[in-house]
């Protein structure tokens, strides 16, 4: 049906945004949240947005599968939030993100249903001091780029307001 690119800094307004555009889809809708609970806050941080969510959405935690996760759940809009958080897992994990994106693009061009990604614009900032936040900040962009490249509409949140970039 459609992907949706929804990018911005640090508590810029991407999930609320995305949330709202998932809602005005009629139908299932799911949220596929790649966070993992791996201290205490990061555990209060996943529960709060839960609550926020509510009922509207079915949530699947998945933070490397997406692909499959695309192929197999049936939907009318997915929100995947976030991107840049799923790129760090797979660093982490030593996983060949290359491929994993590869994987990522052909699922989301094949998704019956429309898919919003949420991601974080993390290459406006200073450089990093070390080769590993370098690292991540180049594949976020270029992650964010392929994404955008397949997308039927891309947006920038600046200040909780969204800009159309396509």
């Amino acid at each position: 049906m459609a992907v949706i690119l929804i990018g911005g800094g640090a508590r810029s307004g991407k999930s609320r945004y995305a949330l709202q555009k998932a809602l005005s889809i009629e139908g299932r809708r799911v949220f596929v949240a790649t966070a993992e609970p791996l201290d205490d806050e990061m555990a209060s941080r996943i529960a709060r947005h839960k609550a926020d969510r509510g009922a509207e959405f079915e949530t699947i935690e998945e933070p490397f599968h997406l692909a499959g996760v695309m192929l197999e759940a049936k939907f009318d809009a997915m929100v995947i939030d976030c991107l840049t958080l799923w790129l760090s897992n797979l660093i982490c994990a030593n996983k060949n993100s290359d491929l994993e994106i590869d994987a990522l693009l052909a699922a989301a061009q094949a998704a019956r249903g429309t898919v919003l990604f949420v991601t974080n614009e993390v290459g406006s900032g200073i450089v990093p001091d070390n080769a590993l936040a370098r690292e991540f900040r180049d594949r976020a962009g270029i992650l964010n780029q392929r994404v955008a490249a397949i997308a039927r509409e891309v947006y920038f949140m600046a200040f909780g307001q969204p800009l159309r970039v396509k």
